[in-house]
């Protein structure tokens, strides 16, 4: 069974900076895709961030110059560096795993077939 564990959440001032991790483990197969998403209170899930296996990321356009995805050589950590974080940033932040074989990775969550149980992102102004 694969799971999914995030860490590095916390509480920090607009400005600062938080390095999410998310430790995948249960399987040797990996994912086609890996991404990190967030759901503030009262707001839908929405995508963040994705990368490919092949280490090819994309980004929803509110962090787009803050925010950088990146993996381990091994792929089985999955990292969040949040740079400028903003009061509009906080949110429960999860990663999540698709592991179809071909396409595009999207920010769509059906395309992902496990999620993690997320890690809490207050930022204050």
């Amino acid at each position: 069974q694969v799971q999914l564990v995030e860490s590095g959440g916390g509480s920090v001032q607009a400005g600062g900076s938080l390095r999410l991790s998310c430790a995948r483990s249960g399987t040797s197969y990996r994912p086609y895709c890996m991404g990190w998403f967030r759901q503030a209170p009262g707001k839908e899930r929405e995508g963040v961030a994705t990368i490919r296996t092949d280490g090819y990321a994309s980004y929803a356009d509110s962090v787009k110059g803050r925010f950088t995805i990146s993996q381990d050589n091994a792929k089985t950590t999955l990292y969040l560096q949040m740079n400028s974080l903003a009061p509009e940033d906080t949110a429960r932040y999860y990663c999540a795993a698709d592991f179809r074989v071909y396409g595009s990775c999207r920010f769509d969550l059906t395309d992902y077939h496990y999620w993690g149980q997320g890690t809490q992102v207050t930022v204050s102004s």
